[in-house]
């Protein structure tokens, strides 16, 4: 008798949280055809089924070859207790440093953002104080030694009224690099802000919001006309030759076919470092947009940059090791005036057994090393600009000049989960973290989640039922045994 077959492929297991009680729950990756999809069995709200890749062939890339070993913070600062994702952070079972940490100075924006995942606005007027920021910095510094990329975030971090004092409490620490996330209105219209800031220089980037050059997509995403904000805020940053990163929230049938333009302009600017991609997610005020239907996977965002810039193809946007779920780069070279892709003259099949350019990277632990350390996010921007110097001195088709940060140009996808797409597996090798006055250093992604106002209600309520739980474990003669043996 034959037996009937699924019409999908059993990939792997892995745990979820339930998109409605937002309860840890069992979950499962199935590839049917070239998509990839978790799927997750709540027993009071039954079945969910997202898609997390459309490229099958680019996930067991992330999964199987892209593969790094984890690399710990100096210190953990929660213990383990409820159980991922309800210990953070970060606890011991966490599997990966603060590459990048926020630290969100303020409440308060100019800017009431539709898709905005902190749910800032003009309303809110809570400023972090300045002694609550030398807090969150020590805690940073006390898990990293010296932390390789610090943003300041908020609300918009420029209109704080210490602002410049945090930038020396910064300064005073050993912070590599430090980033600043701003929507460019104090930019735009203050020249002499920006000329302060530039004083800063070196180890200081601009991270601008930039989900388009049109008005009438910046008034869906942010509520407001900001074309002309951006290009202001461009000349007066190019003026002072201040690093910069265009940063571009991507939402399908939005702004999702105006990527490579966006590329393509950031390729004008000599002050422009490159584009970050953040497919919209599922939290905070963009909870109205029901985003499950606007939500980007990694791999459709890379492919829409292959399409779309004229400059990279799939084969230059890789996974990035820390995090290959959530996270992809690709590299270019600004010499002469030409732009040079970099990463597709390395490939990833040279990290196994193929050879480009007469380097067999597998027998040169040396250049493999390399390879992973320049796509990575674990160090400074500048130290991967001179990790490509070092690079190019190997590769005999390409001359290595001196390199600067100015000579680099990235595009980094960055894909912040949400209670849809959530996978356990991916969150516990996070290494964007959220700095928190009182020591502890939480995910991005269980920050939004579990952490952040009203969300820590919900959180607190899961915590007690499952220290009901181990009350009656406690309790119950020979529970604790039981569970112990299995």
């Amino acid at each position: 008798m034959s037996r009937k077959n699924r019409p999908w492929l059993f990939y792997d297991t892995t745990a979820s949280v339930c998109g409605t009680c937002f309860r840890q729950v069992e979950a499962k990756i199935v590839i049917k055809g070239n998509d990839v999809y978790l799927d997750k069995w709540c027993p009071a709200h039954g079945s969910e089924r997202v898609l997390i890749a459309d490229d099958a062939e680019y996930y067991r890339l992330c999964r199987e070859v892209y593969v790094k070993s984890p690399e710990m913070p100096d210190r953990f600062n929660t213990a383990m207790h409820y159980g991922c994702p309800y210990d953070c952070g970060l606890c011991p079972d966490h599997m990966q440093h603060s590459c990048l940490t926020v630290v969100e100075v303020t409440e308060h924006c100019n800017l009431r953002c539709p898709v905005c995942y902190a749910e800032s606005g003009p309303e809110r007027q809570r400023h972090r104080t300045l002694a609550e920021i030398e807090a969150m910095f020590d805690a940073i510094v006390a898990n990293e030694g010296e932390p390789d990329v610090v943003q300041l975030s908020g609300g918009e971090p420029t209109l704080h009224p210490d602002f410049f004092a945090i930038l020396d409490a910064a300064r005073a620490r050993p912070i590599r690099h430090l980033m600043i996330n701003t929507n460019g209105l104090r930019l735009a219209r203050e020249p002499d802000f920006v000329a302060r800031l530039a004083s800063y220089k070196p180890g200081i980037e601009i991270y601008l919001q930039f989900d388009s050059l049109r008005d009438e997509v910046l008034q869906q995403l942010r509520g407001a006309d900001l074309a002309e904000i951006h290009e202001r805020a461009l000349a007066n940053l190019e003026a002072h030759g201040l690093s910069t990163t265009l940063v571009m929230t991507v939402k399908r049938g939005i702004n999702d076919d105006h990527i490579g333009e966006v590329i393509q302009h950031g390729l004008g600017y000599r002050c422009v470092r490159g584009v970050t991609l953040q497919p919209v997610s599922d939290v905070g005020r963009n909870l109205a947009f029901e985003s499950q239907r606007h939500r980007l996977t990694v791999s459709e965002v890379r492919r829409r940059i292959a399409e779309q810039s004229g400059l990279f193809t799939l084969d230059d946007i890789v996974p990035v090791p820390c995090n290959p779920d959530t996270l992809a780069m690709g590299y270019a070279l600004k010499l002469g005036g030409e732009t040079l892709p970099l990463t597709r003259h390395l490939g990833p099949e040279a990290l196994l057994a193929g050879q480009r350019n007469t380097i067999v990277f597998e027998r040169d632990p040396m250049m493999k090393d390399a390879v992973f350390k320049l796509f990575s996010t674990n160090h400074s921007p500048e130290s991967q600009a001179n990790c490509l110097s070092a690079l190019l001195c190997c590769l005999p088709t390409i001359s290595a000049p001196e390199l600067g940060y100015e000579n680099v140009f990235r595009v980094l996808i960055v894909q912040f989960m949400d209670a849809a797409n959530l996978d356990l597996r991916a969150l516990k090798k996070s290494c964007v973290h959220f700095a928190q006055p009182d020591g502890r250093l939480i995910p991005f992604e269980a920050f939004n989640l579990f952490y952040r106002g009203d969300a820590l209600a919900r959180t607190q309520a899961i915590q007690a039922e499952i220290e009901q739980a181990i009350t009656w474990r406690r309790r119950v003669p020979g529970a604790v045994a039981e569970i112990d043996e299995s």
